[in-house]
């Protein structure tokens, strides 16, 4: 059994640790209420923008866009999207074994752009190829940052360079859940509408259509990876505070198993002192 020094020491190290989990608990619980009320927020908006999108392309050929339709060739690229930090559970290596397993089912080699820290050292150390990273757009999130990278894989689109491209992240569904997505993001594709009349046009637009979409498919696509983004942030939050409530109860379990033990260490050394006194007693009268 251990001396009671050495468990004085533990219990001190184990509480100061409950200290340190206990206050990430509440600052990832803080940013996840902001996070979790942005995508809240976003979520409609962004289903509106797709929505009017296919609305508007209803009468319009595909090709009038250089981001829809299928493009000749297999060239693939996975946007994986995961934390610049640890301390969050599994919410980053489910992520990446999800990529991963996109990688392995595919008989060509796939190229990963990554969105995150762990993602791009975790791929990189098992020398898949990465051809990029944007570490900074998980930090402080903003429109300007991930614009910043729709651009980059729009550009590789339109020149013919991946024929598809895939995000791969975590969606927020609460605090203790995640959903693990891998969403095509290039060719965009553009959804009839089933319920739609069968009269010509409802509408009259101003510009025309085709000019209309021209402007219109970039941006839902940079709204896409936007909402893409927040989903991971808020799901990250999620599963840090999650994490750390667990890591805080573990903590107290443990000083409680340690208090005990200490109690019972310091019992057994009172009766061997105890012991020897009376010997050492026993001793003195003979």
């Amino acid at each position: 059994m251990a001396n009671l020094k050495e468990i004085r020491i533990r219990i001190a190290s184990v509480s100061s640790t409950k200290q340190i989990t206990s206050a990430m608990k509440m600052v990832s619980a803080a940013k996840l209420k902001k996070a979790q009320d942005t995508i809240t927020r976003l979520r409609p908006y962004a289903t509106k923008i797709k929505e009017i999108t296919s609305n508007v392309s209803e009468n319009v050929d595909a090709s009038v866009s250089p981001f829809t339709g299928k493009r000749n060739g297999d060239n693939k690229l996975i946007v994986l999207i995961t934390s610049n930090k640890g301390l969050c559970g599994a919410f980053n290596s489910n992520v990446i074994k999800k990529s991963i397993s996109l990688i392995n089912e595919s008989n060509k080699p796939i190229d990963v752009l990554c969105i995150g820290k762990r993602g791009y050292e975790t791929l990189k150390a098992k020398k898949y190829n990465v051809i990029s990273e944007f570490n900074h757009c998980v930090d402080k999130i903003s429109v300007e940052k991930t614009n910043e990278v729709a651009e980059v894989l729009m550009n590789m689109f339109a020149s013919n360079r991946y024929a598809e491209i895939v995000l791969v992240y975590n969606q927020f569904k609460n605090a203790a859940s995640q959903n693990i997505v891998a969403e095509q993001f290039l060719p965009m594709t553009l959804e009839k509408s089933s319920k739609r009349s069968k009269k010509k046009n409802d509408y009259i637009f101003e510009p025309e259509e085709d000019e209309i979409l021209k402007h219109l498919i970039p941006y839902a696509l940079k709204m896409q990876l936007y909402k893409a983004v927040i989903d991971s942030v808020a799901a990250e939050h999620g599963a840090r505070m999650t994490a750390m409530h667990q890591a805080t109860d573990n903590a107290s379990e443990m000083i409680t198993s340690l208090k005990l033990q200490y109690n019972k260490a310091r019992q057994s050394s009172i009766t061997k002192e105890i012991l020897e006194i009376v010997s050492g007693a026993e001793a003195l009268k003979g």
